[in-house]
């Protein structure tokens, strides 16, 4: 069954718009997580359909279910061709991405990922993962975080917050969400507190996961693994994100470069559904606040 209490499917309705649901066609959902918008996605299929689910967490795993044409995979996104390769699959009729962190992934304390609490410093998606964020806090050199914060949470005084980190752990190391969000209060400006904290987690969250080269794998895989016509439906919820999806979306490259042919047509694996980003209705972020930040983009596959 889908667990709510475990993430609640944002934008969900249109997300299934957006694949375009066959019957019997075949689904992935790069993003399992409580399985919202997979079972929704499965109680459209046929006995014919097959549905294909993907997350390293091994807490998504307990929302999965038993099905001859449902098949969970235990493993990060970026490696979906060679897991679909494993399965028999060349290729499918369409794929979802819910990027970002599950709610479940948020409020379990022992996790780290929150500004709330004073947990362990972990922040890693997959647990069997080496690199946490009290390593990336600790160990890191002067220069490796300043380019963490920068790039990952686009902070304008990265170097006051890095000479500030190096400076408290050479006291004592950092290794609570407590103490970092202290640390990073200290930095913030006046009343933005929290909104700087969340840039400064998302920065370490995005490097300790590789978020970013996670995202650039998948993306180009996406290519080979959609069959002319298939749908690519991607929600992010961070401008990072948003740029590369938006950029391989219109022009078939990460950097948003047009690529020509020798005789001069563009070359653009995937055409977009919708040119601007789909948003959450003021009813749903009532709801769910979580989904106030959502952008929703979709394209299909060129033949």
């Amino acid at each position: 069954m889908t667990n709510n209490n475990y993430h609640i499917p944002v934008m969900l309705q249109e997300c299934l718009e957006g694949l375009n649901i066959r019957p019997d066609g075949v689904y992935v959902d790069v993003t399992f997580g409580g399985g919202g918008h997979s079972r929704a996605i499965f109680q459209q299929l046929n006995e014919n359909g097959k549905l294909i689910v993907f997350d390293q967490d091994p807490d998504a795993k307990e929302n999965a279910w038993e099905a001859s044409n449902f098949f969970f995979v235990a493993a990060n996104f970026a490696y979906i061709q060679n897991h679909l390769r494993m399965l028999g699959i060349k290729q499918v009729d369409g794929i979802l991405a819910d990027l970002g962190v599950s709610s479940h992934q948020f409020d379990e304390g022992s996790r780290g990922f929150s500004i709330r609490g004073d947990a362990a410093l972990d922040m890693r998606m997959n647990q069997n993962g080496d690199l946490t964020a009290k390593k990336v806090v600790n160990t890191y050199e002067e220069n490796d975080l300043f380019r963490v914060f920068r790039s990952y949470g686009e902070i304008q005084n990265t170097a006051k917050l890095v000479r500030t980190i190096l400076k408290e752990r050479n006291v004592a190391p950092i290794d609570t969400t407590g103490r970092l969000a202290e640390i990073g209060a200290s930095c913030a400006p006046k009343f933005k507190e929290n909104k700087y904290n969340a840039q400064v987690f998302q920065a370490i969250r995005i490097e300790v996961n590789d978020e970013m080269g996670v995202l650039e794998s998948f993306l180009k895989a996406t290519e080979d693994v959609l069959a002319p016509e298939g749908r690519l439906v991607v929600m992010s919820y961070h401008s990072l994100e948003d740029r590369m999806v938006k950029n391989y979306m219109k022009r078939g490259s990460l950097t948003g470069e047009i690529t020509k042919d020798f005789f001069g047509n563009v070359i653009k694996p995937f055409t977009e559904i919708v040119r601007h980003p789909i948003m959450a209705s003021e009813e749903e972020i009532e709801k769910n606040s979580r989904a106030r930040s959502a952008k929703l983009r979709i394209a299909e596959r060129n033949g």
